[in-house]
């Protein structure tokens, strides 16, 4: 699948579910409105529009949520997806997730193929990651990560930078993943869906972090990708860190990625409103033929990228939450 403006997209970010057991403060408001549990794709449904993307040229599939975890029978769908590895026709399946239900899947995760994973971790201090997650248990997270680990699954630590919650700890969050021989990655707020802060309170620049990590270590840009919008560096002591910059530095000229939502909808932008329905034809139709021609037809409309932007008690950039699109 090539776009146009010549960009091969290979990267399918297929959301589960729009539920999460979490609520945290730059996502999600606290009093959350799910869909309809009949609005969201069968695990059926969503194997199908897998195989359809993978056969059009999809080469990484990472499942989302929402909390991808939390969806009932989850890994029948893991082990369905599993078989494209197995033929070579996928060369990664990965998931994100916020670590709380990890310890209970990790050994299955790794059974089944899946390598490495990204698991959301925005604070090391009970109290501060209890708050930024409305009620969340940090052993748990924790927990889970361990669990990964020891099963010999990668993993790369999401951090969302916000300037009053975690911006002190974003060296002890590194140095705490590199003693686990984890990556970080840190993540600049996004303008997604309305919350009860001012995302302007919130938002640093990852300038600004990496000001406070070349404090403590020598940071040397590389050239290791891993699909997504990350741009990595490596410190004197061999860790690694990523940036992913949605606001302060715009990384769409090289974007590969899609995302599906839980209910059939393809976004081929994070930051655009544009979608097309895959959930009709998927369901109309037992042929995948008038699928892919609309999996086709999108491509064809795919925009060059986002326009986000944070203002002062401005509306969000896009309305819908990241829980929606799949984060």
């Amino acid at each position: 699948m090539i776009d146009p403006f010549g960009r091969a997209i290979t990267y399918l970010r297929l959301s589960v579910t729009d539920r999460c057991d979490l609520r945290c403060t730059y996502c999600m408001p606290q009093r959350m409105t799910f869909l309809p549990k009949k609005e969201l794709l069968t695990l059926e449904e969503l194997d199908r529009l897998s195989a359809a993307f993978i056969r059009r040229g999809i080469r990484k599939l990472r499942l989302t949520g929402g909390e991808p975890l939390v969806r009932r029978d989850i890994m029948w769908l893991v082990e369905r997806l599993s078989r494209f590895l197995g033929t070579g026709e996928l060369d990664e399946l990965t998931l994100t997730t916020n670590g709380t239900r990890l310890a209970h899947h990790a050994a299955d995760l790794a059974r089944l193929g899946v390598r490495r994973i990204n698991v959301s971790l925005d604070s090391l201090e009970p109290e501060t990651y209890a708050r930024i997650t409305r009620g969340g248990t940090l052993a748990e997270t924790v927990r889970g990560i361990d669990a990964a680990l020891d099963a010999g699954i990668e993993v790369k630590i999401n951090t969302v930078a916000l300037r009053e919650d975690n911006l002190e700890q974003a060296v002890g969050l590194a140095e705490w993943a590199h003693s686990r021989g984890a990556g970080i990655t840190f993540i600049e707020v996004m303008p997604m869906g309305s919350v009860e802060a001012d995302r302007l309170d919130q938002f640093v620049p990852l300038t600004e972090v990496r000001r406070r990590l070349e404090e403590r270590w020598t940071l040397t840009d590389t050239t290791l990708r891993t699909g997504g919008p990350a741009r990595y560096a490596r410190t004197d002591q061999g860790g690694t860190i990523g940036f992913i910059t949605p606001l302060s530095h715009n990384f769409c000229g090289s974007c590969n990625r899609i995302r599906v939502t839980c209910t059939g909808q393809l976004f081929m932008c994070l930051g655009q409103t544009a979608d097309a329905d895959l959930r009709t034809p998927l369901r109309a139709w037992a042929d995948d033929a008038p699928l892919e021609a609309a999996i086709a037809a999108a491509i064809e409309r795919k925009p060059k990228g986002h326009d986000f932007a944070i203002r002062r008690s401005a509306p969000p950039a896009v309305e819908r939450h990241m829980s929606v699109t799949g984060g």
